[in-house]
């Protein structure tokens, strides 16, 4: 199997004023996060805001993180689709642009069948040559891959990882690698002997939860640590709370596209203070990053 690396961030996509993608801030953070503990990115997935990218934006965006990657980080490409062809498009293009892997989620809204599942996956795993990860998010696509759904879908080749965002869901499955979807899950899923997570949070605490891949002995406590970290990010939808979190600590991502809106000022606050909690922002309300 592929090493992809241990912590890896779904990256936000930067716009500027005019809701444009940034490139330069987009570059800029992924150095930026790769200094602070990230050894890959998700590009083009639920944080990035695939939904609503068009797809030269999309694969835009793919092709600029291979080209400007942090030395020894890993790109793995946001390809899925509730469209078959289309998933298979963007899986054909993003591997001729570089990327060191696929994610792959589960098909949106159709609701597909076990075997439909399986024809899907057969499809994407045909379109490339890179490893493929499969996305199980339930809660935003309405449906569901159980353990022995993977473990049959893992004997399709080249598909070789799990973003397992199911928490229910959570153990290891035979063929593939399993990494945490959701943060709370990172370090429970270390502990069982997964292959890391797929975070959010690390945009903004990637020291600590990098400490908690090298030092086992204290993971259970930086878990504890972080959890309002954790909590206070999703207390808006993604990637609103942490798009929010990185323009005050002086990261100009900008601004999410509908229909998704900003935080507003309630919103902000409660992040800022957790920032600050965490000695992230100074307590004066400085929006200059102080770790």
């Amino acid at each position: 199997m592929t090493e992809l690396g241990t912590l890896l961030t779904a990256i936000v996509t930067p716009f500027d004023a005019d809701l444009n993608v940034d490139d330069d801030a987009f570059v800029a953070l992924m150095h930026h996060l790769a200094e602070h503990g990230s050894e890959g990115f998700v590009v083009c997935g639920t944080t990035g805001e695939a939904a609503t990218l068009t797809d030269e934006e999309h694969l835009g965006l793919i092709g600029l993180a291979v080209r400007e990657r942090p030395a020894g980080t890993t790109i793995i490409a946001g390809t899925g689709s509730n469209d078959t062809r289309h998933a298979v498009f963007l899986t054909r293009r993003a591997t001729e642009l570089g990327a060191d892997a696929i994610l792959s989620v589960t098909p949106y809204y159709n609701r597909p069948s076990p075997r439909g599942l399986i024809a899907h996956y057969q499809e994407v795993a045909r379109a490339t040559d890179l490893p493929i990860g499969l996305y199980n998010i339930p809660s935003r696509c309405g449906i569901d891959i159980p353990n022995e759904l993977l473990a049959e879908l893992a004997q399709i080749d080249g598909i070789e990882f799990v973003k397992q965002a199911n928490d229910d869901n959570l153990a290891l499955v035979e063929g593939l690698r399993v990494y945490a979807g959701n943060d709370p899950t990172f370090a429970r899923t270390l502990d069982m002997g997964g292959a890391g997570v797929i975070s959010v949070a690390s945009h903004v605490v990637g020291d600590e939860m990098r400490r908690m891949v090298d030092e086992p002995e204290r993971r259970a406590d930086i878990d504890a640590s972080l959890l309002d970290v954790y909590e206070v990010l999703f207390s808006v939808p993604n990637p609103v709370g942490v798009k929010a979190a990185l323009n005050l600590l002086g990261h100009p991502v900008g601004g999410v596209r509908l229909p998704h809106v900003e935080a507003d000022r309630r919103e902000t606050a409660t992040i800022r203070t957790v920032l600050e909690r965490h000695g992230l922002l100074a307590a004066t309300g400085s929006s200059a990053a102080t770790a």
